[in-house]
């Protein structure tokens, strides 16, 4: 299994929803414009809007990779206005895995699917 499945849990601060609309949409600009293997990107948020749930899915490690960097200095505007956790599901790269835990994101290996 080469696909990495990502759930980031974002809690939005109060009063910043307007600004988290806004990154929200850049990160989403630069998915489709820079990352080669990004294959799902998805946002939900909860009835009150305090929070949202990203489901993102990239095609191996190096596509994951690829869109952290891409990302870039949007993350730390980001993490001005909210609180990230979340977890990877997949098999990981040596690489992927030691950025993963370098920032606390649990990994879950693949058990069964269909």
């Amino acid at each position: 299994m080469d696909e990495i499945l990502g759930i980031a849990r974002i809690k939005i601060h109060e009063g910043k929803l307007d600004e988290y609309k806004k990154l929200a949409a850049e990160f989403i600009e630069l998915a489709r414009t820079k990352d080669t293997g990004t294959l799902q990107y998805d946002s939900f948020f909860n009835d009150d809007y305090s929070e949202c749930i990203v489901i993102e899915r990239y095609r191996d490690s190096e596509s994951l990779l690829q869109h952290s960097a891409n990302q870039g200095d949007r993350m730390a505007e980001l993490l001005k206005i909210c609180t990230i956790s979340g977890e990877v599901c997949g098999s990981p790269s040596l690489e992927l895995k030691s950025a993963l835990e370098s920032y606390g994101v649990p990994v879950f290996s693949p058990y069964m699917s269909l």
